[in-house]
């Protein structure tokens, strides 16, 4: 009740804030909404080349790694105690032509924009294993107001971008939204991988950052995020039974989700490097040999690179049950699920990866997304 009561002020003031930034004329101006920033990044350089009087301004959320030019766009830190932020970032959204969003934002349930600006969703991830939107589970915790107020959230994308046919249909059941506001230009962040000079590049600072892997191979433990373990960097992975594996042959890097707020006690020092602060996820795939996941959606562009994986699902049957997944998840991932520490090991030193699932995992789910995604983005909302 008392969150749902502070939700409720919130929105309030920020509608009586934006109704009066509204009366103001709409400027040929692009505001981006970042969480996650991979797509808005690729998109904002590419705008910012074809267009240069074209005003960008980025509101960048507690969350966000990317490390915008702030001298080259105006940055507000959205989430920030700074009211002057926070004012400036309603007046952007209420003047701009396109507002361009990455993740879930409650403030858009109170932001009737003006017919001239157009809304769209690049959401954060190229494919979904776990069910969200009006899909997740979790829902039935929820009350019909905060139901109603997801909604009006979804009803304020104008268009969804997408790179797969798979993916439309899981944002039609999760947004419930008709087909007619889908656009099939790919996923622009996914231009990178197909970016053979600019996957050099980024290969080269990592492996000045991380000497070690020159002479060792890279595993990445990337899990999703628990709803309980948001304050908790505590990990499941038995990385004394790793160490005492494989600490010749493996360091291991690790990716906390971005809504993890907990600081990991690394007692592994040059085995275990953490890398939940580094500012792209896609440059770390590049040293990554072997991927180890859950219900996460990197696997989808990382099996773009056409390189194992492993699926350490230690709480498969309570995940399935709290938020919903793929009830085929065992099948359809493209490579082999394991609940223990001692399967994931096997799997490590037998290497059974099960590679032949990945090549057609990605082109089914990066169908649309074939190195040329922002340039469509460009073309199709702004040309």
């Amino acid at each position: 009740m008392l969150r749902e009561l502070a939700i409720s002020i919130y929105l309030l003031i920020f509608n009586l804030l934006f109704s009066l930034c509204k009366r103001a004329k709409i400027q040929n101006k692009t505001t981006f909404v970042a969480s996650f920033g991979g797509n808005i990044q690729k998109i904002k350089q590419t705008l910012k080349n074809e267009f240069p009087t074209h005003q960008i301004v980025i509101l960048k959320t507690n969350n966000c790694k990317v490390n915008f030019d702030q001298t080259q766009e105006t940055v507000l830190y959205f989430e920030s105690k700074n009211i002057i932020h926070f004012i400036k970032s309603i007046y952007h959204l209420a003047t701009s032509s396109h507002i361009i969003v990455d993740n879930y934002y409650g403030f858009l349930a109170v932001t009737d924009f003006k017919d001239e600006t157009t809304c769209i969703q690049v959401w954060h991830a190229a494919g979904a294993i776990k069910q969200f939107g009006l899909e997740d589970l979790s829902n039935v915790n929820r009350t019909p107001k905060a139901m109603d107020r997801f909604k009006a959230v979804y009803n304020r994308f104008d268009y969804v971008i997408v790179g797969s046919d798979e993916m439309l249909d899981i944002y039609k059941r999760s947004f419930g939204l008709s087909q007619v506001r889908y656009v099939k230009t790919g996923i622009p962040r996914t231009d990178f991988f197909y970016d053979r000079i600019a996957k050099q590049n980024a290969m080269s600072i990592l492996y000045k950052k991380f000497p070690i892997i020159n002479d060792k191979k890279v595993i990445l433990y990337a899990p999703t995020y628990r709803e309980n373990e948001l304050s908790n960097a505590t990990i499941q992975l038995d990385i004394k039974k790793l160490y005492d594996t494989f600490k010749y042959e493996y360091v291991i890097l690790l990716r906390l989700h971005p809504a993890v707020s907990g600081n990991f006690e690394n007692k592994y020092h040059g085995f275990v490097y953490n890398v939940s602060g580094y500012h792209s996820i896609n440059e770390l795939l590049t040293i990554t040999d072997i991927l180890i996941t859950d219900y996460s959606s990197i696997p989808f562009e990382y099996s773009i690179l056409n390189r194992p994986m492993l699926f350490y699902a230690y709480d498969f049957k309570e995940y399935a049950k709290e938020r919903g997944i793929w009830k085929d998840y065992i099948e359809r991932v493209p490579g082999p699920v394991v609940q223990t520490m001692d399967e994931l090991v096997r799997v490590l030193k037998n290497k059974d990866f099960q590679l032949e699932k990945v090549q057609p995992f990605a082109n089914t789910w990066n169908k649309y997304s074939n190195g040329n995604s922002t340039k469509n983005f460009i073309d199709y909302f702004y040309k």
